[in-house]
């Protein structure tokens, strides 16, 4: 073990009982972290078990003992210093990444080197967390754990899609699968049960009575597995689309098949196999969603907000147009749920959420970063305007006759006159929120960096 690991545990070892957490609802949690600096590590611990983790840490100081650490050992997070000997440069930031795999990957930096990291937090490849505020250290480890249980979700999602795929002969009488067999010129000749039953029909004889042959064949044709080769193309490539059932919903099916020749080896015609995928695009969509959203309110996430400041940042530097941020925090969260218990909290969170989320626009973004920080992205919206938004924001909760009375403390900046990037513009947001508290710790006024 490395003289800074002995340091590390010594420290751990001289911490009383008293200031251990209760172990009840307690996470265990297995870090690697890539430090040179034992307080950083040390602190980082302290913050985890405040937090509820209970941490089982090892402490490595170069990417070679890195790298050995996650082939022996399994691990749920990885902490790394940046900047440090191997961050500047990219290929072992990329052989960082790569050696972590699946494991969440997250810096400790210090806010001069935020904006180099930052473009590449919004890219996914990690996230981070300043060195001056380590206490937000548990909220992105919780969000890094959460977003890989989701990548998880999805991937047993699309394993279950692939799994579905097997021989024709053994899908001709399964109830799952659709098949619709064509002569040479496109003319339906025979549907299985299956198929008809997709379409909301009780017997394939009701579909093919019902004049929607030729319907159907026209959109077969333009969904492509009938097009783009020839008539010889004995496999034809999968393609989706969208029918109406008899009913009028809409089905979703994932198409493909095969063509059909005689002994000769003239083209006969083809042999469409259907899958419905109506279910599973809608499962899809819903882990999309949870991915981006915020599982409490529904507002968008942290990782979302990064992608919409991304995203805006881009715009003002094409059309040279302001857009401004609101940082939002709920005061008094600690009292509310020490005095009404977490269910009334979550409640306080949820109604500040509604109300932000009925003070955007269709182009607004209102996101919940986590705890209870709350941000709200207003395109091509100057640090006036954004100001008057803020103060309504402030107006409506002072409105609201639910128990207990909530109120904001708000933060405002706007781009490009307060920041140049992601990380200068939160960082200025938050200064400016901090500032309003230090002023008027339970005000509901908006303040702006100076």
């Amino acid at each position: 073990m490395s003289q800074l690991a002995d340091k590390i545990l010594q420290r751990n070892q001289r911490t009383s009982p008293s200031e251990k957490p209760a172990s009840h609802r307690r996470r265990p949690i297995r870090v690697l972290f890539v430090h040179r600096d034992a307080d950083v590590v040390y602190t980082c611990q302290q913050e985890l078990t405040r937090a509820q983790f209970v941490v089982s840490a090892d402490v490595v100081l170069t990417l070679t003992q890195c790298r050995e650490r996650l082939r022996s050992q399994a691990y749920d997070v990885v902490v790394a210093e940046y900047p440090s000997s191997y961050s500047e440069d990219p290929e072992d930031l990329r052989l960082l990444h790569e050696a972590a795999g699946e494991i969440p990957l997250l810096f400790v930096t210090t806010a001069s080197k935020t904006e180099s990291i930052a473009q590449l937090t919004a890219d996914g490849a990690f996230d981070y967390v300043e060195r001056e505020h380590l206490a937000q250290l548990p909220m992105a480890v919780r969000r890094a754990l959460n977003e890989r249980k989701l990548r998880a979700e999805l991937e047993d999602a699309g394993k279950a899609l692939r799994h579905s795929q097997s021989l024709y002969r053994a899908l001709v009488e399964n109830p799952a699968y659709g098949i619709c067999r064509c002569d040479a010129e496109g003319k339906i000749l025979d549907v299985n049960q299956a198929f008809a039953v997709m379409l909301g029909y009780s017997t394939k004889a009701e579909l093919l009575a019902s004049n929607r042959a030729s319907e159907i064949m026209r959109d077969l044709s333009q969904g492509k597995p009938m097009a783009g080769g020839s008539p010889e193309t004995v496999r034809i490539e999968p393609a989706e689309i969208e029918w109406k059932r008899e009913n009028g919903t809409t089905l979703k099916a994932r198409l493909s098949g095969r063509g059909v020749f005689d002994e000769s080896g003239d083209f006969m015609g083809r042999e469409i196999i259907a899958v419905d995928i109506t279910e599973q695009r809608a499962l899809e969509d819903h882990l999309r969603q949870q991915a981006l959203c915020d599982s409490l309110t529904g507002l968008a996430n942290h990782r979302r907000l990064f992608e919409v400041l991304h995203a805006e940042i881009s715009r003002s530097k094409r059309t040279d147009r302001e857009f401004s941020l609101l940082l939002l925090d709920l005061d008094g969260l600690k009292e509310i749920n020490d005095r009404y218990g977490h269910l009334v909290g979550n409640r306080a969170l949820c109604r500040l959420a509604q109300i932000l989320a009925d003070s955007c626009r269709s182009v607004d973004t209102a996101a919940r970063q986590g705890g209870d920080e709350f941000a709200l992205v207003l395109p091509e919206t100057v640090f006036d305007t954004a100001a008057t938004v803020a103060t309504r924001i402030c107006d409506l909760l002072a409105k609201d006759t639910e128990e207990p009375a909530l109120s904001v403390s708000v933060g405002v900046a706007s781009y490009p006159k307060d920041a140049d990037s992601i990380g200068t513009l939160l960082y200025a947001a938050d200064r400016a929120l901090y500032a309003m508290k230090e002023k008027q710790p339970r005000a509901a006024r908006a303040g702006r960096a100076s």
